[in-house]
């Protein structure tokens, strides 16, 4: 919404940051989502866009709840299926594994077994999977290339 006020009325991040003397990094870190919007900013705001004081705070509640419940529902593959020596370097509870898709798909194509990869494929889908290798330039490990024609995830 803030990336839109900012576009409809011409604005710069450096000029908001200027006009309600803020540091131009925390508008930058606000409209690319790395800070969330506090009560001081939200007033400021406000008056630069001619708006009630609490509306971006109001919109940045939405948002935080909206984060908050995507994360209670986030997807997860069974755990039980992935041997912890597969991801050695993280905790299985911790692994994101829609933001990191990528890097998963590779690491079990690359070292898992036959139980690890059939729940890799259960979890993401034959195609999803498909289309992520095709993005995976090189894997040094024999086993990678193996996976892909023992699973028909190349063409």
């Amino acid at each position: 919404v803030l990336k839109r006020a900012l576009k409809k009325g011409g604005i710069t991040g450096s000029d908001l940051a200027r006009t309600i003397n803020e540091h131009k990094q925390t508008i930058s870190a606000i409209l690319n989502r790395r800070r969330a919007i506090n009560v001081k900013l939200s007033i400021k705001l406000g008056e630069v866009f001619s708006v009630e004081a609490d509306y971006f705070m109001l919109l940045q509640a939405s948002y935080d709840v909206q984060q908050q419940v995507a994360a209670n529902y986030r997807r997860i593959p069974n755990l039980n299926h992935f041997r912890k020596a597969l991801f050695w370097d993280t905790q299985l509870e911790q692994i994101d594994w829609d933001k990191n898709k990528r890097a998963v798909i590779q690491r079990v194509l690359e070292r898992g077994n036959g139980k690890e990869i059939q729940e890799l494929l259960a979890f993401y889908g034959r195609q999803t999977v498909k289309k992520i290798v095709q993005s995976i330039k090189k894997s040094y490990l024999p086993s990678f290339e193996e996976n892909l024609k023992n699973y028909n995830l190349i063409e």
